[in-house]
């Protein structure tokens, strides 16, 4: 039986994803494949990578960089995160990401993207570190109205999260049966509709399927949430998940907010991790 790792996005509140990776690389915990949703994939690759701290690491030293992150960067590139620095410098000049460990490490890592001429998920197997697999990865963290459409492969894509923002489903149908699954949001969040779907349909009329989807978005996230539930209930799925709402935003560079939120990911998984290797068990 297969093990995966599932991980949602939602930004830095990723930070507690990057947490519970850092307290499974202190146990060595591995799995047979891992799929990742923008900060789900951003910060979960490091898993097979095998870089504790990195994600952390990298974005309090880079949390006051107006290359980096931010309103400065939206005006200047067109996207909150600024593609070529963040995707192409970052990773190979100033936190380098160890690109051959990840080639080796016999682990599976998928991301979701979101193919925004047809409003359906894309499901891209990312096996080697180089410029093109990175701008899969930007597709899949590129969040809607703040961020240019990734054209790459014949696709035009963004955040996978706007119609698989959590996908356990397309997960065991690749095969992955017994599934471990980090939540950014407390057990009992349930997703409202959002009030600003009218300004990214505006914002995105070339591409009318982009306001579709988030028009949708909380119906796809909650039924997610009870397929999820149904999952665990049966002893297929364990769930980690934060106790308390985050209290970080998206894109809220805060060092000590950072550092409160991976440490609350980090001593959750610490907490479970009994459970974990016992599921992991079978």
């Amino acid at each position: 039986m297969k093990t995966g790792l599932v991980l949602e996005g939602g930004g830095l509140r990723g930070m507690f994803t990057g947490g519970v990776i850092d307290a499974m690389l202190d146990e060595d915990i591995r799995f047979d494949g891992m799929i990742g949703v923008s900060a789900g994939a951003l910060f979960g690759c490091n898993l097979k990578s095998r870089q504790k701290g990195r994600a952390l690491r990298y974005n309090v030293n880079l949390r006051k960089d107006p290359r980096y992150m931010g309103l400065r960067s939206l005006i200047k590139t067109g996207d909150i995160v600024g593609a070529e620095f963040s995707y192409h410098v970052v990773p190979f000049e100033i936190d380098p990401f160890d690109g051959e460990t990840f080639k080796e490490n016999p682990m599976d890592f998928w991301l979701v993207t979101t193919d925004i001429e047809t409003g359906e998920p894309v499901y891209h197997q990312m096996k080697e570190f180089t410029h093109h697999e990175l701008d899969w990865m930007r597709a899949s963290g590129s969040m809607p109205a703040v961020s240019r459409p990734v054209k790459l492969d014949g696709r035009v894509m963004l955040d996978g999260g706007m119609v698989d923002a959590i996908p356990l489903k397309a997960f065991q149908k690749m095969g992955y049966e017994r599934n471990i699954v980090v939540l950014t949001q407390p057990r009992d969040y349930f997703k409202k509709k959002s009030k600003l779907v009218w300004i990214i349909k505006q914002l995105t009329k070339k591409y009318p399927k982009v306001g579709e989807v988030m028009a949708r978005r909380h119906d796809m996230y909650n039924e997610e949430l009870e397929y999820i539930a149904a999952q665990e209930k049966a002893g297929n799925t364990l769930l980690i998940y934060p106790d308390k709402p985050l209290k970080i935003g998206r894109t809220e560079l805060n060092e000590k907010k950072m550092r409160r939120v991976h440490r609350q990911g980090y001593e959750a998984a610490r907490q479970m991790m009994p459970q974990i290797k016992d599921f992991l068990k079978g």
